[in-house]
């Protein structure tokens, strides 16, 4: 049914899938992984997967937060996503909060954290942590590897 047209009275108005309210904890394998596969389908949200190899910390835990669920509408072939908030532990022990699009079938086996105080701690981190934007500008980084 077009979007212009009203429901007819009948129907409930469409729900859309609940978000996943879950942390993520990803290795750096991982998450090379995802920046890659964002790249190959062409989503939105993504870095440059040289920089990641460059930069994320080779030993690091970086996590995934679920904010929002994205369409391409211009790529209807590729299925929607999980825009998810991305902090990344950087090789100097630095932190930096990025956006990455995540396929929901890629996201659900990745590893849940289950500590509250993990969650509660990545969650200030995020709200404080530079975006990879701000730090390279603070620290006169050329976004090339």
């Amino acid at each position: 049914m077009p979007f212009d047209q009203p429901l007819p009275r009948d129907q409930p108005l469409p729900r859309e899938e609940p978000l996943p309210r879950e942390l993520k904890a990803i290795d750096s394998a991982s998450l090379f992984r995802l920046e890659e596969r964002a790249g190959d389908l062409g989503l939105s949200q993504r870095l440059e997967p040289t920089w990641v190899r460059a930069n994320a910390a080779p030993d690091g835990t970086h996590y995934l937060w679920p904010a929002l669920w994205h369409s391409l509408s211009h790529l209807p072939h590729v299925p929607r996503q999980l825009r998810c908030e991305l902090l990344i532990t950087l090789r100097a022990g630095d932190r930096v909060r990025s956006l990455l699009d995540v396929l929901p079938d890629d996201f659900a086996p990745l590893l849940r954290v289950t500590s509250r105080e993990e969650g509660l701690e990545v969650g200030q981190i995020l709200e404080r942590a530079p975006s990879v934007g701000e730090w390279l500008s603070r620290n006169d980084a050329d976004p090339r590897p």
